[in-house]
Formats: structure tokens, C-alpha cells, sequence
């Protein structure tokens, strides 16, 4: 790719980017190590508490002051097969702080150890016990978001569509950053030329192939797999995706946007000129990192009918 393209405060770290050994074991073993660094159990204007529900690990964040009443179930990335809770810290405390709302981010189970649909469970987990501890937390069931980065985004792509096909409170926005959400992209071989910085399809379709436990692109998925196999996609709740437009999913996401507003649901596409996959957790003080996730957050704010003092409007 012509690093010209790349946004200025960015290149330089695309240029020194390793590209990050997911396809072997001790590759994995070693980057799911480095996510977990920092396991911290505070930050400034609210606190974290580190729950365990079973085997199941979640963060969960309160704000001491301003609270809303909303809530948001966070899912990080990581291609499906590395990644941890820790590694979205500073962006969660920070939602939470800002926003007031309680965060709840979910430590799910990792491909190819544990394929589909052991993540989606326990993304659907974290839902459930949110809902249960509401009335202590001070959340209103009706104004919860899902949202997730990546492969994280797919997820809770996916976990919008299978909560809403069953009875019970369904989420009330879905906050999807770079989100995965098409098998079909992996299997499309021309695509493997293009040196897409940070995430590239070889890495892709690894990723695939982890959690489907079949080759990407395959006739058939098991339902609620791959968000954008989906047929029907009316009756989903107010959706903001952000990409930058060098990002390997840039395509998927804007068929998946379009798709989304044909069906009748309100979308919001934010795309970055110059930004690779994942750029804001990567370079998060530089400013056009800021200015994309202050937008993203102030969307999901009115989305969750926040005021600015954090009271319901």
C-alpha cells in the first residue's frame, strides 16, 4: 500500500507495525499475554470491579457521578482468536466518565480452542447478567448499547440480530467500530495483494477460519455466525459504523450500512480518510483519533438519550 495515502499523524506507526504472528500457537500465546497487561481496578471519576460469572471474566465499569441510567455491553477485538478486556481500558473508563453510563466489558472465549459459537454465548452471558443486576446498577434495561471494535464489532453485530429474534429487552443502539462482518471478504483471494496496514486478508482469513471452523467464504454458516449473511435486517436497532477508508473491511461495512438503511434502520457510516484498521486504539492521542471517537461518542449519547450532565432527556 502507498504509505502517501496514510493520514500524516498515522504513518509512522503503520511504517513500524509488525505484522502480528496470529497463525501459529506461541504467536497467539504471546499476544494474548501482552493484551492483558494492564489490569487495572480503578480510574479517575468511577470505579471497576472485576466480576466472574462462572469461567466467564467481566470489567465492569460505574461512574460516580452524573449517572444516566444507561448501560453499554463492549466486546474487544482481536481477529476472534487473541485479545482481552484489559486491552480497551482507557477507551471504556473513558465512555463511562464521559457518558456516565455503566460499562460492562466481556472477557469471551477464544477460536480455534473454542470456535462458534462459544464467544457469541458468551457475549449473550454478559447480556443476561447485566439485565439481571440492572436494578443494583442502576440501568434501565431499555437503554443498553452493544458495541464492540473489529472482530469485537462482529460480535456484537451478531448479538443484535439473535437478541432480537427473542422475547425480551432488545438493545437499544449497536456502536460498531471496524466491525468483521463477512466471512466472504477472507475467501476473496485478489484481496491478499493489498498490504492492508495493521489487518490484512491473510490475517483475515485465519481469523475466519478459526471461529467458523471452515474455510471462509463456505455455502453455509451456522445462523448468527456472520453478521453479514443475515437476509433480513429490518427491525434492528440505530446503528453508527466507523472505518477508516485503508481498512481491509471498508467494503463490508458500507454494503453492510447500506443494507442497514434499506431494511428501515437508522445508520449512521462515519469513514476516516486515511486510516487503516483500528487506528484509534493504536494512536489514540493523536488527533484525528480524537475527533473520531468524540464524534462516535457523542452519537452514542444522543442514541442513549444522554444529556450532557448525564440525566435522560
Amino acid at each position: 500500500m502507498n504509505h502517501e495515502k496514510i493520514a500524516p499523524e498515522l504513518r509512522k506507526l503503520v511504517r513500524w507495525m509488525p505484522p502480528l504472528p496470529f497463525g501459529n500457537v506461541g504467536g497467539r500465546w504471546l499476544i494474548r499475554k501482552l493484551s492483558q497487561i494492564g489490569r487495572r481496578t480503578g480510574f479517575e471519576g468511577g470505579t471497576l470491579e472485576l466480576t466472574r460469572v462462572g469461567w466467564l471474566n467481566l470489567r465492569v465499569y460505574r461512574p460516580d457521578h452524573h449517572v444516566s441510567g444507561a448501560a453499554l455491553v463492549w466486546i474487544h477485538g482481536g481477529g476472534y482468536v487473541v485479545g482481552a478486556p484489559a486491552q480497551d481500558h482507557a477507551r471504556c473508563a473513558a465512555v463511562c466518565r464521559e457518558l456516565g453510563i455503566v460499562v460492562v466489558s466481556v472477557g469471551y472465549r477464544l477460536a480455534p480452542e473454542h470456535p462458534y459459537p462459544a464467544a457469541l454465548d458468551d457475549c449473550i452471558s454478559a447480556w443476561q447478567w447485566l439485565l439481571a443486576a440492572a436494578l443494583r446498577l442502576g440501568v434501565d434495561p431499555a437503554r443498553i448499547a452493544i458495541g464492540g471494535q473489529s472482530a469485537g464489532g462482529g460480535l456484537a453485530a451478531a448479538l443484535v440480530q439473535r437478541l432480537c429474534d427473542t422475547a425480551g429487552p432488545v438493545p437499544k443502539a449497536q456502536w460498531l467500530f471496524c466491525p468483521m462482518l463477512d466471512d466472504r471478504t477472507a475467501a476473496r483471494r485478489e484481496l491478499d495483494r493489498i498490504k492492508h496496514p495493521i489487518w490484512n486478508n491473510r490475517q483475515n482469513a485465519i481469523g475466519w477460519r478459526a471461529y467458523l471452523g471452515q474455510d471462509p467464504g463456505s455455502a453455509r454458516t451456522p445462523p448468527y455466525s456472520v453478521p453479514s449473511r443475515r437476509k433480513d435486517l429490518s427491525g434492528l436497532p440505530t446503528t453508527w459504523i466507523g472505518i477508516g477508508d485503508l481498512d481491509l473491511f471498508l467494503e463490508e461495512n458500507q454494503i453492510y450500512a447500506s443494507r442497514l438503511k434499506a431494511s428501515g434502520v437508522a445508520v449512521t457510516l462515519e469513514i476516516i480518510a486515511g486510516a487503516p484498521h483500528g487506528f484509534e486504539s493504536l494512536a489514540p492521542r493523536t488527533m484525528i483519533a480524537r475527533k473520531y471517537v468524540g464524534a462516535a461518542q457523542d452519537w452514542l449519547g444522543r442514541a442513549l438519550e444522554i444529556s450532557p450532565s448525564g440525566a435522560m432527556h
